[in-house]
């Protein structure tokens, strides 16, 4: 009698699994329960850290941080010690997608960055440890927190390239491209000068 649950049925599984968590929005929840509001009505609209920052709320912005990356590197690590590899990096792929495309919000979710660098230091903590790193500085000097998400992600592949066997190339490439994709916005607004920095 063959298994009900072959390897891809089991890739499968986990790919649902980090999609289910991945769209748990903590932003809002935190907000709502903190009393700061809905965050569709301030600032960006987003459900991200840096847009909890915007209601004054380091508190709710920091656990909104933490709670957002935690996701992402929760179910990499589960899936990784459950089902190898493979499911790790596709549950944290699907993870980052729940978070950007959550179906409780009919697909209007956050960038993504923060369940990013979760799912990142989970996979390769000298890779994600790098990018964090590469965030700090551009964040720092430009104090743009959209500039500084894009050049982790941009030199993510290149980081992994050289540092590592090249095993999350793939995932970090796709993953740089729907951290571009989710920022369209914000590069059009950095190119015309009127991004908000980090703060505003």
């Amino acid at each position: 009698m063959p298994e009900l649950i072959t390897p891809t049925i089991c890739l499968i599984l986990w790919a649902i699994a980090g999609y289910v968590l991945g769209s748990i929005p903590f932003g809002m929840i935190l907000a709502r329960v903190m009393g700061l509001g809905n965050l569709r009505d301030i600032g960006s609209g987003n459900i991200g850290a840096t847009n909890v920052l915007r209601t004054g709320n380091k508190t709710a912005a920091a656990l909104t941080l933490l709670f957002d990356a935690g996701k992402g590197a929760a179910i990499v690590l589960i899936a990784r010690a459950f089902a190898g590899e493979d499911a790790a990096q596709l549950a944290g792929l699907a993870a980052i997608i729940g978070h950007c495309f959550p179906v409780w919000l009919r697909f209007k979710g956050g960038k993504g960055v923060a369940t990013y660098f979760g799912l990142m230091i989970a996979l390769s903590p000298i890779v994600g440890l790098a990018a964090g790193a590469i965030w700090i500085v551009v964040a720092a000097i430009g104090r743009y927190s959209s500039a500084a998400a894009l050049f982790a992600a941009g030199w993510a592949p290149l980081i992994v390239a050289y540092i590592t066997d090249g095993q999350l190339f793939v995932l970090s490439c796709i993953l740089a491209v729907l951290i571009y994709a989710r920022h369209r916005t914000n590069i059009k607004r950095l190119r015309a000068g009127q991004e908000p920095k980090i703060g505003h």
